[in-house]
């Protein structure tokens, strides 16, 4: 956790280089092209917190049904319903 906490929270989330609302949108692309859906729920409420709309990540998954494929698009729509609903 340490690793997490510190170095990915507290210290690249943190640079300058890009908004937290450009890295929540590279980190959900990344991890729909990877079909890592067990971190997915957790980075879309961040995404949303980091002021990314929700039609906007819609939007981004049906784009990306194109390039990473219709069944990894398909698996991150359905968690993204269940984190809207939870909202």
């Amino acid at each position: 956790m340490d690793l997490t906490d510190n170095i990915l929270y507290g210290q690249i989330w943190e640079r300058p280089g890009l908004s937290k609302r450009d890295r929540s949108l590279a980190t959900v692309t990344t991890l729909i092209v990877l079909k890592a859906s067990e971190q997915l729920p957790f980075h879309l409420t961040k995404a949303i917190e980091n002021g990314v709309k929700e039609e906007e990540l819609i939007e981004l998954i049906t784009h990306l049904a194109f390039y990473s494929g219709w069944p990894s698009a398909m698996s991150a729509i359905a968690i993204a319903k269940k984190v809207f609903e939870g909202k």
